[in-house]
Parts: C-alpha cells; sequence; structure tokens
C-alpha cells in the first residue's frame, strides 16, 4: 500500500483536520491539529510543554472535567462534568454534531476560530514595590492564550446549563459558535476583552 493510498484518518473518524488554518501566528504552535482516531492521550504528555502534544478537542474536553474549578477553589462539583473520560467526549461529540447543524462548517475549525478569539494577549499581574503592590502589564505566553481560551470556553457553558434547561452539550456549542463570531454574548469573549482592558490601564 502506498502512501497516496493510505486512509486518512479524521478525529473519531467524523471530523477532517486538514486544511484548518490558525491565523494567530503567535498560538499556531501551541494548537494541536493531529488528526487520531482516539483522543485519549492516557496522561502520557506529563512534562514541560506536554499539553502541546496533546490535541486541542482533548485538551477542551480535559477541561470539561473541571469546569466547577474558579482560580484556587473548586466552587461546585456538576454532575453533567465528571471525570469519566467517555461521558466528557460524549459531550463534546453531541456539541460538535449541533455546530455543524447549526453553521455547516468544520466544527474543529469553529473551536480553533473561538480559542483564537478567546486568548487574551495582554492580562495583570501584582508587582510589590515599596511595601506596596501595584497592577502590572505583562504578555500572556502562547501555551496559557490557549488554556484560558479553553477553561473561559467550558466556564461560559457550564454557566449556562448549571440549573436551567440548556443541557451542558447545547450550551458548549452555544458557547464556542458564540465565540468563534467574537459576540459579546460569549463568555469567553468578554473575560478575554475584560483582561485586556485591565492591562491597558495598569501600562
Amino acid at each position: 500500500m502506498t502512501e497516496t493510498n493510505l486512509p486518512k484518518f479524521k478525529i473519531f473518524d467524523l471530523y477532517e483536520t486538514e486544511g484548518i488554518e490558525i491565523k494567530d501566528i503567535g498560538i499556531r504552535p501551541i494548537i494541536n491539529l493531529q488528526p487520531k482516531l482516539i483522543l485519549k492521550s492516557h496522561g502520557r504528555n506529563v512534562q514541560r510543554f506536554g499539553q502541546i502534544k496533546v490535541n486541542i478537542v482533548e485538551r477542551l474536553m480535559n477541561r470539561l472535567a473541571v469546569a466547577g474549578h474558579r482560580g484556587k477553589k473548586h466552587k461546585i462539583i456538576k454532575g453533567n462534568a465528571t471525570g469519566k473520560y467517555a461521558k466528557n467526549m460524549n459531550t463534546i461529540l453531541r456539541a460538535f454534531k449541533l455546530i455543524e447543524q447549526k453553521t455547516g462548517k468544520n466544527p474543529v475549525e469553529v473551536l480553533v476560530k473561538a480559542v483564537e478569539n478567546s486568548s487574551p494577549r495582554d492580562e495583570i499581574t501584582a508587582i510589590e514595590y515599596g511595601g506596596a503592590r501595584y497592577p502590572q502589564a505583562v504578555d500572556v505566553s502562547p501555551l496559557r492564550r490557549v488554556n484560558l481560551a479553553l477553561r473561559w470556553i467550558v466556564h461560559g457553558a457550564s454557566d449556562k446549563a448549571f440549573g436551567k434547561k440548556k443541557t451542558i452539550s447545547e450550551a458548549l456549542a452555544e458557547e464556542i459558535m458564540l465565540a468563534s463570531e467574537n459576540n459579546g454574548e460569549s463568555f469567553a469573549a468578554r473575560k478575554k476583552n475584560e483582561s485586556e482592558k485591565q492591562a491597558d490601564s495598569a501600562r
């Protein structure tokens, strides 16, 4: 069998990753779109920059498992987001099907666009000077930019579904679509703008 005749892998044999363009050159090396039939790394990438080797869809699923975490506290344990791989990945796949139905586009491409639109370039940190603490604007590293975008997308979906009629899959699909359009109703897009405005005022 020659290389040209080899079957092309798709994510879960459903979604192509070829031809997806990442326009933001800052996070291009961080977003892994390597096609695999089953996205399950079994935690083998626990090393420096190991997250870069994990497909972006799997990273979203891993973040969904801890949707209750906010800051340094684990606020709410949610029944729809557990540590079970199959349950979390089914949530992602249902969300992707909804995105495909509503937009007619490849949901992985929509997710990448949402991550690009939600990743902040600047944020603030606290520096101590003369016994007082001051906010200081800093650039965000590419890896943290993608991690923050994924975290905010999941937090936004979690807030839209918790205690409401909307399922987590519907909320996640809606949040990804809104973020990909840079819509003001998107939680992730709002958090990004808020982060960048705070950094501008702290310069």
